[in-house]
């Protein structure tokens, strides 16, 4: 008995001290995580754009980058990879260190609409990752071929649900993009039949409407501006849920009879899932000052598009909010990529 009892001893010893080395080494990481954090950059940070160069994303990733290189003194590296919708580049962030160097700048197509539509995600918009701040928001513009004898919303619904306008079509950026999926939302809530016309981005997509092959397009606002101003096009709504700071004399859909519609696309900072809390949130702070910048936002407004930063749990709360919009509107629309 005393042999055992011995043992006993031991043992408990041996967790005690073991359970007391654990709690030191608690103690001890937190002063230095905060450290890190302060100190955080020390080399440069990539940010990958799930995207070819030269899009809305890529500049926002640049102007952004540029910004907190000046800040931090070290390079930001804008490295584009796309494919996939934006799968490609999301993934292998989602795969990478998760010390804050490496980042994405995730769209509505990788971090809300993608984990409904394909049938293969290898990562989830915020189980793979972490949000660190939303970066942008611009409108889609819904606009018709000049001769289509509507100015406004109403006129357009009431048109499609005429003879007549059964047969129009309505052309998109792509099968699953957030410009064919909100018209999708739209056709839904208001009652009315249009033809879907899936497009390989807007350039194509544009030339048809101006050639009167298809009656509608959706689109980002940028494709189709200087097309509104000589009368070519005309606009009937955007996107957005309150009228865009960029041009506030666009109406919106929900103001034309659909309150509460909001399905503009939007881009937005996250870090791989595991980033240590303090360094997400010295990336957020940092983030948030560069696009405070008034340079930076009239950039950002020339090219059809503003700043929206928020915090990181604002953030996550956004992002689960687009997940389940989206996913509603791919059920809808019957959109499916394997």
């Amino acid at each position: 008995m005393r042999f055992a009892s011995s043992i006993s001893r031991r043992t408990f010893t041996k967790t005690a001290l073991a359970g007391l080395a654990a709690t030191l080494g608690m103690l001890s990481t937190a002063p230095a995580l905060a450290a890190s954090a302060e100190d955080f950059p020390q080399r440069p940070v990539t940010i990958v754009v799930p995207f070819p160069p030269g899009g809305a994303t890529d500049l926002t990733a640049r102007l952004v980058g540029d910004g907190l290189s000046r800040k931090w003194g070290q390079p930001v590296v804008i490295e584009n990879r796309p494919g996939a919708g934006g799968n490609v580049g999301s993934e292998a962030v989602a795969k990478a260190a998760p010390d804050g160097y490496t980042l994405v700048l995730g769209v509505t197509g990788s971090h809300g609409i993608n984990v409904s539509l394909y049938t293969n995600m290898r990562y989830h918009p915020l189980e793979s990752f972490e949000p660190i701040t939303q970066a942008t928001l611009y409108p889609n513009a819904i606009v018709v071929n000049k001769d289509v004898p509507a100015e406004n919303l109403e006129q357009l619904v009431a048109l499609l649900k005429t003879k007549e306008g059964q047969r129009y079509a309505y052309g998109s950026d792509g099968n699953g993009t957030a410009s064919h999926l909100g018209m999708e939302l739209l056709k839904n809530t208001g009652g009315f039949e249009l033809i879907h016309i899936p497009y390989r981005g807007s350039t194509p997509m544009v030339t048809d409407l101006l050639g009167g092959q298809i009656q509608v397009g959706i689109t980002g606002l940028p494709a189709v501006q200087s097309y509104l101003k000589d009368g070519q096009l005309k606009l009937i709504a955007v996107t957005t849920g309150e009228r865009f700071s960029g041009a506030p004399e666009l109406p919106t859909v929900a103001e034309q009879g659909f309150p509460g519609f909001d399905a503009p696309p939007w881009s937005g900072f996250f870090a791989p899932k595991g980033t240590p809390q303090p360094i997400v949130d010295k990336l957020s702070t940092d983030m948030r000052e560069v696009m405070s910048d008034p340079e930076l936002k009239q950039k950002m407004a020339a090219a059809g598009s503003e700043f929206t930063p928020n915090s990181p749990a604002e953030f996550r709360t956004f992002v689960e909010g687009e997940i389940e919009k989206w996913k509603k509107a791919v059920e809808i629309s019957g959109a499916s990529v394997d």
